[in-house]
């Protein structure tokens, strides 16, 4: 869908001819004398409002104003938290009706954070899966208007908030396909499709590639499955040459039967959810496409289906990595920190200035955390700061987890370097010590996104996160950077329209 910002005032949104207006009002607004104001006014007077947070007053052909259909929507203090509850409250008048234009102005002064709500607000609720319906109907919302007090002050919010939508709506559109409309060649032609834009570079490896490579561990598990194994490899360049990349590797698990250690048959289906933090850094790079910041990043995506057939690995085997260790799969359902360990490896190369993995890994960091926030875990306290940092701005939570060496007791084992799994006790620190082996000497992050990548039950569906996250920090860490001497590729940037993910 198409986003546009325009400064507005509660009168001149009476104006503007759509299908749906939505009028976000805050504690205390003084309504003027126009008839949005005067609807605003006399729904307060008579108590039919409440401006508290996820209150809403639904009107029909209001004289004097031209939207087709009227929401005054209450959003508190208006911040950004109240705005995005609000517009959550709301999202069935964005698809009832089959609205094409849609209006959602800010009744007073809006700040950047609120700003960027409204629009991610927005873009999340009237996203429609479409990809495997026969009869599905399409989103009908085309082009959303954005009104605010000051449209200049607000511009880059806006656009930063547009750009997060479009990397989120690719990275719920991956997740959510079932596992054979998104195999590893699949999601390989989809990084392949985002080196169509500006500063975006691909690079596919196939199993012989990644066999030359020595990735021993990535190929055990991909060892039962009749897909083929893919090693995506993307960067994107809007820095001097000589500037370190940050590095993003996100697991990309397409199906997760378990393996040998087969999982329960109850909501297996939900394991085409594994791939969603390869899916979440295909959404960074559609987001890095649009803003085009001044920073290099290099995405790694090791792509496998977890099968168990008579080739499949079995628990006790011993196999090797890319860095040299030897590792004994005692649980072939630990399988992510397994792909991931060698794509850490090859990560090297790069000489980052940091790296983060991001990967459903878990079900231990879903019982720790639920699916509020997302598991942190940094070998450096500032990696860390700003990783929580950007997950507060961009409302996209986070919780740092400890990594105490003690805790790598349990991955011990009399026949390799190190096992895959330690127990059930502290499982998702211990998935993270056994990665933190494999990371180098650069600062390390890694986002455990179990709990938060998906829902389940009546709303189930990929959510995006942490897209939101990654690009925020990226961005600051862009605004902040020393620039580097060297060749540089210009970056651009591009303002204002979100195409619908591809």
């Amino acid at each position: 869908m198409n986003f546009e910002l325009k400064t507005m005032d509660v009168a001149q949104a009476a104006s503007e001819k759509c299908d749906l207006l939505v009028l976000l009002v805050p504690d205390g607004f003084a309504p003027g004398k126009d008839a949005l104001g005067d609807l605003v006014a006399q729904a307060i007077k008579a108590k039919d409002l409440d401006t508290k947070p996820g209150k809403s007053l639904h009107s029909y052909q209001v004289a004097g104003v031209a939207a087709r259909r009227v929401v005054l929507a209450g959003i508190g203090a208006g911040d950004a938290r109240a705005v995005r509850q609000a517009v959550a409250a709301v999202a069935p008048a964005l698809k009832q009706g089959a609205p094409k234009r849609a209006v959602v102005c800010v009744a007073g002064a809006a700040s950047a954070a609120a700003v960027e709500a409204v629009v991610r607000g927005v873009a999340q609720a009237s996203y429609v899966y479409t990809a495997t319906k026969s009869k599905a109907e399409a989103r009908s919302l085309a082009r959303v208007l954005v009104g605010v007090h000051d449209a200049r002050a607000m511009s880059a919010p806006f656009e930063r908030a547009v750009a997060v939508s479009v990397g989120v709506e690719l990275a719920r559109e991956w997740g959510n396909r079932p596992a054979n409309h998104a195999t590893p060649n699949l999601l390989a032609q989809a990084a392949k499709g985002l080196a169509k834009h500006p500063g975006i570079q691909c690079k596919v490896l196939g199993p012989a590639e990644v066999a030359h490579l020595g990735m021993g561990a990535f190929m055990a598990v991909a060892r039962g499955a009749e897909e083929p194994l893919r090693f995506i490899e993307l960067r994107y360049q809007g820095a001097a040459k000589t500037q370190a990349p940050v590095v993003l590797v996100g697991k990309g698990i397409t199906f997760d039967t378990g393996g040998i250690s087969i999982k329960p048959a109850p909501e297996m289906d939900e394991m085409k959810f594994d791939m969603c933090g390869a899916a979440s850094v295909l959404g960074v790079f559609r987001a890095l496409a649009e803003l085009q910041p001044a920073i290099n990043v290099v995405g790694l995506i090791p792509a496998c289906e977890n099968m168990p057939d008579g080739r499949a690995v079995k628990p006790g085997d011993v196999v090797t990595s890319m860095s040299g260790q030897t590792i004994e799969i005692l649980n072939t359902d630990a399988e992510g920190r397994l792909v991931l360990c060698d794509a850490l490896t090859y990560a090297q190369r790069f000489k980052p200035a940091a790296m983060i993995d991001i990967a459903t890994l878990t079900g231990a960091c879903v019982i720790a955390l639920g699916g509020v926030r997302s598991g942190l875990f940094a070998s450096d306290d500032t990696l860390a700061s700003a990783l929580q940092a950007a997950g507060e701005a961009s409302d996209d939570l986070c919780w740092r987890m400890p990594l105490d060496d003690d805790y790598a007791e349990g991955l011990k084992t009399n026949f390799a370097d190190v096992a895959n799994v330690a127990g059930r006790p502290a499982g998702s620190v211990t998935a993270a010590k056994f990665l933190q082996r494999f990371a180098g000497e650069q600062p390390w992050a890694h986002l455990d996104i179990a709990g938060t990548a998906w829902k389940g039950g009546a709303a189930k569906g990929a959510t995006g996160r942490p897209v939101g996250l990654l690009v925020h920090y990226l961005l600051e860490r862009a605004a902040t950077a020393v620039p580097s001497t060297g060749t540089s590729s210009p970056a651009r940037r591009r303002k204002g329209s979100a195409a619908p993910a591809a």
